[in-house]
């Protein structure tokens, strides 16, 4: 599932970026060399964050 349309990141990349140490969106997607861009993907992207966080 693709949970950034702006910068093509997809929902297992996010949770491998969290997996090896990215702790919010921004640094997650920095991990890519990309930036958060318009923003609709933030509540996404912090929801499985924390889904990862706390299964790990």
């Amino acid at each position: 599932m693709v949970v950034c349309v702006c910068n093509a990141i997809r929902e297992k990349d996010l949770r491998n970026a969290v997996r090896e140490g990215a702790h919010d969106p921004c640094s997650a997607y920095a991990r890519f060399g990309r930036r958060l861009k318009c923003g609709q993907c933030m509540p996404f992207a912090k929801s499985i964050i924390a889904a990862e966080r706390a299964t790990a």
